[in-house]
């Protein structure tokens, strides 16, 4: 008998809700919060006022998406952390409820596993590899950057994390430094297509180990700019398309050095990577040239699981589901990872 799967996501500025049949996806269906951008970042206050204006609209547009009915439902999962608090309370609450009113059970799912799992989300029309187990995952995102040794659907160990800012913080700095907008990681990567990654060379981190560093990366960028523009007021102006390109591909070499080690180390070469810097072309790139160098297997998410989406909550409550790990009405929402 087929199980359905309410999921929903919550965490940050993105309200979602996916309903799956089993492991297959019927509908995601994301609500963006543009509120944002004119701040340069997401304002956690907003956010949660935003979150619960759409909420509902978001569920009832997945259900009609899905084209089937609450009562077929048989548990909700919901984003429990890591996150912004004030955004989780709003999924968290709404999940609760809901499911009180049905009386079915309640899973909760730890963001950055979910992230991992998306990988086994499948879809009728174009059905996915997904990785077998044990493999690596590189868990590229705006808040964490982390090498994860997957060995089962919820057995995982960190090799290796960042000791200060995230990969994606440091394209969302750069951006702002450039005045480029927000977020930046997509408009470096669309103007960095343009450019020559040769261009300009920034000091890369010498961290000891598998984990990352990028704030003095991020020092290195803004020093380089200012010093430059003192003799040039156009400098950025003239050179966008190159200093796109050349501080990505020094963000992507310090991610693709770590995880090339890691690899080495553990004799894994099934790769993946998860996240929303998992979209950026670039990392593609270099994953794809990789798997031609080193033999690796690589895995790489679909566009809408790489960004934060229900779908990947969902699929992780599905196989939650078939272990009967449930959650009771006392769980509360936590900011930072419990779990990875």
């Amino acid at each position: 008998m087929s199980v359905y799967i309410l999921g929903i996501e919550s965490s940050c500025d993105d309200t979602s809700a996916a309903i799956l049949k089993d492991n297959v996806i019927l509908a995601n269906v994301i609500a963006n919060q543009d509120v944002h951008r004119q701040y340069g970042g997401v304002v956690p206050e907003l956010a949660s006022r935003a979150h619960q204006q759409n909420i509902i609209p978001v569920i009832e547009s997945t259900l009609k998406k899905a084209k089937i009915e609450k009562k077929q439902i048989d548990a909700v999962a919901f984003t429990r952390g890591p996150g912004l608090l004030g955004s989780l309370l709003v999924g968290v609450s709404f999940a609760k409820s809901f499911a009180l009113g049905l009386g079915i059970p309640i899973i909760e799912v730890d963001h950055l596993q979910a992230h991992i799992l998306a990988h086994f989300i499948q879809e009728k029309e174009n059905s996915q590899p997904a990785p077998e187990f044990p493999f690596l995952c590189l868990t590229v995102s705006g808040g964490h950057t982390q090498i994860v040794l997957v060995k089962d659907y919820f057995q995982m160990e960190i090799l290796g994390r960042t000791i200060d800012d995230a990969a994606g913080e440091a394209f969302d700095k750069a951006s702002k430094i450039m005045d480029l907008g927000y977020p930046g990681g997509p408009l470096i990567d669309q103007f960095a297509k343009e450019g020559n990654p040769e261009a300009f060379e920034f000091s890369k981190p010498n961290i000891p180990g598998l984990d990352y560093s990028f704030s003095g990366l991020k020092t290195s960028f803004l020093y380089f700019l200012r010093d430059q523009l003192k003799e040039n007021p156009d400098f950025i102006l003239q050179n966008r398309n190159d200093l796109c390109a050349s501080i990505q591909k020094t963000i992507v070499d310090v991610l693709m050095e770590k995880l090339q080690k890691a690899s080495l180390q553990t004799g894994i070469n099934r790769i993946a990577i998860a996240g929303g810097v998992s979209a950026n072309s670039a990392l593609h790139a270099a994953m794809r040239e990789t798997c031609q160098k080193l033999g690796w297997e690589v895995f790489i998410p679909r566009f809408v699981y790489s960004t934060d989406n229900a779908a990947m909550i969902a699929i992780a409550g599905y196989y939650k589901f078939l272990k009967k790990d449930f959650s009771d009405q006392t769980v509360t929402p936590y900011s930072r990872s419990r779990l990875l």
